[in-house]
């Protein structure tokens, strides 16, 4: 019976934990080793060195660069958890029968281009956008100019327009799993509403919260095509040296390095959370 049940398990999980390991854990082997070759090309690379490692921890600019991008990935997580709880809470207990409806048409715009969607809100926030033009109309200002635009602001409001979405989905299924009768069992004890969503309703959804907060944190750290388009010099992201690193300089060493620092990062943060709120939780919803 024993060996019947690890032969299916070995079935199920044998490809995708193949698949995982071609995909994920060599080629992270391989950028691992990389980042001790001396250079991306020519006869150098063959050579190993710790050079990249004393150019990173020599260059503070990096270090500045990461907790920026590390705080501005925190903020666009946490306002999008903020701004997608409402959502959700309204899903579960208020939407009733169209719930699905209302969710189909919230990931609506998630089939519009990704790029489509960055450019509309690079027109948005333009000297010539409907922003400006509505200041201009109020007589807020006097004189079109962009407003937002290429700033680390500009970036963390996009960023998180764009994960709103995401982070409903998985408060959306914690909240739907708590049981009405607890619910009802707070309001029989004369609970009132506020208070049965502050020791009920958020306690059990926090699974939900914690797996919405990774969903859209570890993207966005890495993230390098909003801050280029949006962003400019000033809203400039740690993704974005990385990508110069890969597509620019050519450095590959020093690109595979830093890339291997942001998941160092992430990696204690993660840990937190685990303290925080069980992973195994997360997996459950």
């Amino acid at each position: 019976m024993e060996r019947n049940k690890l032969s299916w398990l070995t079935l199920f999980i044998g490809p995708s934990a193949l698949w995982l390991l071609l995909l994920f854990v060599l080629p992270m082997g391989a950028m691992a080793l990389f980042t001790f070759r001396a250079g991306s090309f020519g006869a150098e690379r063959e050579v190993f060195t710790l050079e990249h490692y004393r150019d990173f921890l020599s260059q503070h600019s990096y270090h500045l660069l990461l907790w920026r991008s590390t705080w501005m990935s925190l903020w666009v997580a946490v306002l999008s958890i903020v701004l997608s709880y409402p959502v959700a809470h309204y899903l579960v207990f208020r939407a009733g029968d169209r719930r699905i409806l209302y969710l189909l048409i919230l990931m609506v715009p998630g089939w519009i281009s990704f790029l489509l969607r960055i450019f509309a809100w690079k027109v948005i926030l333009g000297s010539g956008g409907a922003l400006n033009s509505l200041l201009l109309w109020s007589g807020l200002i006097h004189e079109a100019t962009p407003i937002l635009l290429y700033s680390p602001l500009a970036v963390v409001v996009v960023l998180v327009y764009v994960w709103i979405p995401f982070a409903a989905l998985p408060i959306f299924a914690s909240l739907q799993r708590i049981d009405n009768s607890l619910l009802e069992a707070a309001a029989d004890l004369g609970s009132p509403q506020w208070e049965t969503f502050l020791r009920v309703v958020l306690p059990l959804s926090m699974p939900g919260v914690g797996a919405a907060f990774f969903l859209v944190f570890i993207p966005t750290l890495g993230e390098y095509v909003t801050p280029l388009l949006v962003g400019g010099v000033n809203g400039i992201m740690y993704g974005n040296v990385i990508q110069s690193q890969f597509s620019r300089a050519l450095n590959w060493p020093l690109g595979s390095l830093l890339s291997l620092v942001m998941l160092v990062v992430v990696l204690p943060i993660m840990l937190l959370f685990n303290r925080l709120i069980k992973l195994e939780e997360i997996v459950e919803i």
